[in-house]
């Protein structure tokens, strides 16, 4: 499956894929030298995983909060994604992890895009 999002309603579509999919700290990167935020995580559908990269562009900036060291083999839990507008078209994508675990992208525009890249065997 390939998505991607230009407003809030698209994202809201993505956010629902990415809802409890696990990612692993150490996969998750910003970019700064191109403007772009990236991460791979495992995502559940109708009992399968999914191995998927989604990535943001136009990223200006990334915080972090209650975060575990870039380093760290643990996965978190992505709970959401949102985006709150604040001079449009410019604004804020948070994305929720279990653990009150949040990153913070500031963004001149929303544009984000995630496509799967095969299913998880175990």
């Amino acid at each position: 499956m390939k998505l991607a999002a230009f407003d809030q309603d698209d994202l809201i579509v993505i956010s629902a894929h990415l809802q409890d999919a696990m990612v692993l700290v150490s996969d998750m990167t910003y970019l700064g030298s191109t403007q772009r935020f990236v991460f791979a995580c495992d995502r559940p559908l109708s009992g399968d995983q999914y191995m998927t990269g989604v990535h943001f562009e136009r990223v200006i900036r990334a915080r972090v909060s209650n975060l575990p060291p870039r380093d760290s083999k643990i996965a978190l839990k992505l709970l959401g994604i949102t985006f709150i507008s604040t001079a449009s078209p410019a604004g804020e994508v948070v994305l929720l992890f279990d653990g009150d675990a949040a990153i913070r992208l500031s963004v001149e525009c929303l544009e984000v895009a995630m496509a799967d890249f095969s299913a998880v065997t175990g």
